[in-house]
C-alpha cells in the first residue's frame, strides 16, 4: 500500500514552500517572527477557508485537534489566538498578493481556452463591496452607520481565472483603478456603467483596446451612420456615433474623430431594450450582445468568492489582517480552481469544497480521490486490523 501524507498537506504541494519562502523574506514577513512563520500563518488562514472555521478560536481550536497530523503541514504546532492575530495586524498582507499571482500563473498553464466567437482576449473588469461594521471597523467608514470594503477585480475570461484584485474603501469610484490598468492593444474589455468615462473611452480606443458596455441615459451624442437591421430580429439598432465630450481640456489632439457603436436590442421578459455602447465597429451588433452576456461570469465569480470562503466575516479587525484574510480567500479560490482544472470529475466549486472541508485530515491520494471521490480506500493490511 503506498503511504500518503493528509490531504490537506498534499493541497499545500499545489505550490513550493521554497517559492514561498521567497516571498516573505523579499516581503520582509519573516522579521521578528520569534517561531511563528510566514508559512504557520499561511497554514492557518487556509484551514480558516477550506475548514470553514468561524472564527481564532475555531482556527486554533481545529488545528490542536489535528495536533499529530500537522508535522505533515510544516508547522511544529497550533498557534495561539493571540500570535495568530498579533500576525495578521502586522504581518505584510503583500506576502500574499505575491503569492496569488504565482498561483495564477499555474493555474493559467493547465486552464483551458474556452471557445468564444473571436480571437480576441476577452476581460470582465467589476467590483464587488463587503458590508463591515462601522463601529468595529473604523478605518473603513462608507455611510454614517456602514463601514464597507470594495474589491476591484480583473476576471480573464477564456480560463475563468481572476487576473488582477484590488483592494481599497468603499468610497473609490470603479473608474479610478480602471484608469491605472494597462491592457494589451486588441484584448476586449467589457463591464457595466459604473465605468462610464468618456475621456477613458477616448483613451481605450487610441490604445487599440476594444470594450463594451451599456450606455448610461441621457447620454449626449450625433449619429453618423445608421446600418441595416432585420426587420424582426432582437436588434433594433445599430449606430455608428460621435460622443458629446470636449477633449481640449485634455490635451488630446485628433486629426479625425473618435466614433462608438449604439447598438440597441430586444431582450426577452424586459420591457425596455438593452443599449450598448461600443468602440469595435466591426463586430456583428449580435456578437457585441454576447460579450456583455459574459460579463456575468464575473458576478458568478463574486458570488462564489462570497458564499464558499471567509470574506464576510473576519477574525481580525485592523486594514492589515481585513487584507491578508481577502488575499488567502482568493488563493484558496485559485487553489480549488486548480484541483477542478486537474481532477476528471465534474466538481462544482461549492460540492469540491464541502468534501474537502470533511477529508482535510484524513490519509489519501489526493488525485487518485479527486478523479474517483465515492470510492472505497485501499484496504489496510492484515497486522494493521489486528487489535493484539
Amino acid at each position: 500500500m503506498n503511504r500518503v501524507c493528509s490531504v490537506f498537506r498534499q493541497i499545500l504541494n499545489v505550490f513550493s514552500r521554497s517559492e514561498f519562502e521567497q516571498l516573505a523574506r523579499k516581503h520582509g514577513g519573516e522579521r521578528h517572527a520569534r517561531g511563528f512563520t510566514c508559512w504557520d500563518q499561511l497554514v492557518a488562514m487556509l484551514f480558516c477557508h477550506l475548514g470553514r472555521a468561524q472564527s481564532l478560536r475555531e482556527i486554533c481550536g481545529g488545528l490542536a485537534l489535528a495536533e499529530g497530523k500537522l508535522s505533515h503541514l510544516g508547522i511544529d504546532g497550533a498557534p495561539a489566538k493571540s500570535t495568530l492575530s498579533y500576525a495578521n495586524a502586522h504581518r505584510p498582507w503583500q506576502v500574499y498578493e505575491s503569492l496569488f499571482y504565482l498561483l495564477l500563473d499555474r493555474c493559467k498553464e493547465v486552464a483551458p481556452k474556452r471557445r468564444l466567437r473571436f480571437k480576441n482576449a476577452l476581460l470582465s473588469l467589476d467590483s464587488t463591496v463587503i458590508d463591515l461594521c462601522a463601529s468595529i471597523f473604523d478605518w473603513a467608514k462608507f455611510k454614517t452607520t456602514k463601514g464597507a470594503i470594495k474589491i476591484h477585480m480583473l476576471l480573464e475570461n477564456q480560463g475563468l481565472l481572476p487576473s488582477y484584485a484590488l483592494i481599497t474603501d468603499a468610497k473609490t469610484a470603479d473608474i479610478r483603478p480602471a484608469r491605472e490598468m494597462t491592457f494589451a492593444p486588441g484584448t476586449i474589455l467589457v463591464f457595466d456603467r459604473g465605468y462610464n468615462d468618456f475621456l477613458w473611452f477616448v483613451t481605450l480606443t487610441l490604445q487599440g483596446v476594444w470594450f463594451v458596455t451599456r450606455m448610461k441615459d441621457g447620454t449626449r451624442y450625433r449619429v453618423v451612420e445608421r446600418r441595416e437591421v432585420l426587420r424582426n430580429g432582437t436588434v433594433l439598432r445599430d449606430e455608428v456615433i460621435e460622443l458629446g465630450v470636449d477633449l481640449r481640456p485634455y490635451d488630446i489632439e485628433l486629426d479625425t474623430p473618435v466614433l462608438f457603436r449604439r447598438i440597441e436590442v430586444r431582450v426577452p421578459d424586459r420591457h425596455e431594450p438593452i443599449v450598448f455602447l461600443t468602440n469595435h465597429l466591426e463586430f456583428a451588433a449580435s456578437t457585441i450582445a454576447a460579450i456583455y452576456k459574459e460579463r456575468w461570469q464575473i458576478e458568478l465569480l463574486f458570488k462564489a468568492l462570497k458564499q464558499n470562503l471567509r470574506i464576510k466575516t473576519f477574525v481580525g479587525t485592523s486594514s492589515n489582517a481585513l487584507h491578508i484574510q481577502i488575499w488567502t480567500a482568493l488563493i484558496a479560490m485559485l487553489i480549488l480552481r486548480y484541483l477542478q482544472l486537474k481532477s476528471q470529475f465534474g466538481w462544482s466549486l461549492s460540492n469540491l469544497l464541502a468534501m474537502l472541508r470533511f477529508s482535510l485530515f484524513t490519509y489519501r491520494d489526493l488525485w487518485t480521490w479527486l478523479n474517483d471521490p465515492f470510492s472505497l480506500p485501499e484496504p489496510l493490511p492484515d497486522h494493521q486490523l489486528s487489535l493484539a
